[in-house]
C-alpha cells in the first residue's frame, strides 16, 4: 500500500517537541535507543534524545503515564496490560514499532537443569524438586511471562498451578537464581548469558524456539503523545528506523555491544553481550537452531501488526487475565499506529511487509491473527 503523497507533505513538517525522554531498562536489545543516541540519529529530524534507564518495567510504566518519559522501549505484553489496566492503571497506549524479534530465554538453576537433562521430562524434573518450583518473570502481561506461561504448557506444566511465578526487574535475576531464590527465570538478554558466566544456572530454551521470530520489545508511548505530537512521533519512528538498519550489519553488532557494557547502559562485561547479540548460543545444546535477536531484516522486524498484539490478548484470557466482552480486535487496531508507521517507513525508504504473517509454534498450532477465538478455544492447557 503506497503513502499518499499529501501524508508525506504533512510528515515534512517539523517535530512539535524537539527534546525526547526515552525510558529503557538494561538489556541487549536496548540497542537501536543506544544506537540512535550514540550516533545521534535524531538529529537529522530534528531530535534531540535522552536516554534515562529504569529500575524495572513497573518504572517504565509509571513514568510513560506520569509523563516523566515521552516514549520507551517497553515490553511488547506491557502496553497491552496498561491498556487494560490489568494489575496497574489504566491509560490509552500506543504501539509507533517494533524495536526487535527474538533474543529472551529461559534459564534454569543448575539442579533443575541436570534433573531435566537425566529426565528428558520436565514435569518429572519439576517433581524431583520436593516443593513447588519458582519461576520469574519480568511483568505479570509482559513477553517474559506469556513466553513462559507458553513454554510450560508446551511441556505438559500448568503454569497457574504447578509452579510459583514471581516478578523481579532483569538486573536482579542473576543475584536470586544464584542465592537459590529461583529455579528458573525467563528474561531478555545479556541476563540469561550473565547467569551462565557466573555458573548460577542453564539456558535451556531460547524463545525463538517458542514462537519463531516472536515480536518482543516496541517503541511504546500513550496515546496522546501521538495525537499532540504527530510530526514528532514519526520522526521518532523514522529515527529508530536508521538505527534498527544500522543495526543489521554484524560489524555494527559488535561495535555495539561495547557500548552497552558502560555502567548507563547495560554495564555488564562486553563478553557477555557480544556473543548472543550476534546470534552464539551455543546452538549444539539446543533441540533447534536459535535465532538471533533480530532489529530490522529489511524492515520485516518493525512493522506494529495488530496480529501481534491481538495474539498477547488471547493469552490474557487463556490465563484468566482478561475476562468480558471486549473487543479485542479493535483494541489492538487502535493501539498499533500503523498509519503513522507506514508514513515514517515510506520517508524512511523502508519495506512495509504484509498485514498477515501466519507462524507455527513450539506447540504445534499456527497464529495468523485470523480466528482468535478459536485459537484461545483450542488449548487444553488454561485457567
Amino acid at each position: 500500500m503506497n503513502t499518499p503523497k499529501a501524508a508525506l507533505n504533512r510528515a515534512s513538517k517539523q517535530p512539535e517537541k524537539t527534546h525526547i525522554r526515552l525510558g529503557f531498562v538494561a538489556l541487549s536489545d536496548v540497542a537501536p535507543l543506544a544506537v540512535a543516541k550514540i550516533l545521534e540519529f535524531g538529529h537529522s529530524h530534528g531530535l534531540t534524545l535522552e536516554l534515562c534507564r529504569q529500575p524495572s518495567w513497573a518504572a517504565v510504566r509509571d513514568k510513560l503515564l506520569s509523563g516523566e518519559i515521552d516514549a520507551a522501549h517497553a515490553l511488547y505484553g506491557l502496553v497491552y496490560g496498561v491498556q487494560l489496566g490489568i494489575g496497574g492503571p489504566q491509560g490509552d497506549m500506543a504501539v509507533l514499532m517494533v524495536l526487535n524479534r527474538n533474543g529472551q530465554a529461559i534459564t534454569l538453576s543448575n539442579p533443575l537443569a541436570e534433573a531435566l537433562s537425566k529426565s528428558g521430562n520436565l514435569k518429572e524434573a519439576l517433581a524431583s524438586l520436593g516443593r513447588p518450583p519458582v519461576f520469574a518473570q519480568t511483568f505479570p502481561t509482559g513477553t517474559h511471562a506469556m513466553w513462559l506461561y507458553y513454554w510450560l504448557a508446551a511441556l505438559g506444566v500448568h503454569p497457574l498451578r504447578d509452579i510459583r511465578s514471581i516478578v523481579i526487574p532483569p538486573p536482579q535475576m542473576v543475584d536470586a537464581l544464584a542465592e537459590g531464590q529461583l529455579d528458573g527465570l525467563c528474561v531478555g538478554e545479556p541476563w540469561n548469558a550473565v547467569a551462565e558466566a557466573r555458573h548460577a544456572g542453564r539456558t535451556v530454551a531460547i524463545t525463538s524456539e517458542i514462537w519463531p521470530d516472536h515480536p518482543e520489545k516496541v517503541l511504546a508511548s500513550r496515546r496522546d503523545f501521538v495525537a499532540l505530537y504527530p510530526n514528532t512521533a514519526r520522526a521518532l519512528v523514522q529515527t529508530m528506523l536508521e538505527a534498527c538498519r544500522w543495526l543489521d550489519d554484524p560489524l555494527h553488532r559488535a561495535d555495539i555491544s561495547t557500548w552497552l557494557a558502560a555502567p548507563e547502559l547495560v554495564g555488564v562485561p562486553q563478553e557477555s553481550i557480544a556473543p548472543r547479540l550476534l546470534g552464539d548460543y551455543g546452538a549444539a545444546q539446543f533441540p533447534v537452531l536459535p535465532l538471533p535477536v533480530s532489529f530490522f531484516d529489511k524492515g520485516a522486524v518493525n512493522y506494529p501488526r495488530a496480529s501481534d498484539g491481538l495474539w498477547f490478548l488471547t493469552q490474557y484470557r487463556r490465563w484468566g487475565l482478561l475476562s468480558g466482552d471486549h473487543d479485542d480486535a479493535a483494541i489492538a487496531a487502535a493501539i498499533s499506529q500503523t498509519a503513522l508507521y507506514r508514513e515514517a517507513a515510506a520517508l524512511a525508504d523502508v519495506r512495509v511487509p504484509d498485514e498477515i504473517r501466519a507462524d507455527v509454534l513450539v506447540d504445534g498450532r499456527v497464529w495468523d491473527g485470523q480466528d482468535p477465538a478459536a485459537y484461545l478455544d483450542g488449548f487444553a492447557i488454561r485457567a
